[in-house]
């Protein structure tokens, strides 16, 4: 039996969508950056008024998951972003390097 390419993108983000709801409920908090790692009185933050679509990893408790979201606010080193798990909208400091641009037209 072969896969159904029809729908195969639908039922991708479905079962993408309760993995992370599963590692939410079970595998610890939401982590975020620090104060001292952010020094958020020492760097300039960009606030944009048009959140920009990314892919960032996350981390509930000691476990990984890579999140579609939006990038709010920057600093040189770190980004801050918002995402959905479910109906919660979750806030996160995360490292730059944690974040890539969404794709025109992609996933």
């Amino acid at each position: 039996m072969g896969t159904n390419k029809r729908y195969a993108a639908a039922v991708d983000h479905r079962m993408d969508t309760r993995i992370l709801e599963r590692i939410a409920a079970e595998a610890g908090p939401l982590q975020s950056l620090s104060s001292a790692e952010l020094r958020l009185d020492a760097e300039s933050v960009t606030i944009d008024p048009r959140p920009k679509p990314a892919k960032a990893w996350v981390r509930f408790g000691a476990t990984p998951a890579l999140v579609d979201a939006e990038v709010c606010r920057w600093t040189a080193d770190a980004c801050a972003i918002r995402f959905r798990v479910g109906e919660t909208e979750m806030k996160a400091w995360v490292w730059a390097s944690a974040v890539t641009p969404a794709s025109l037209g992609g996933r």
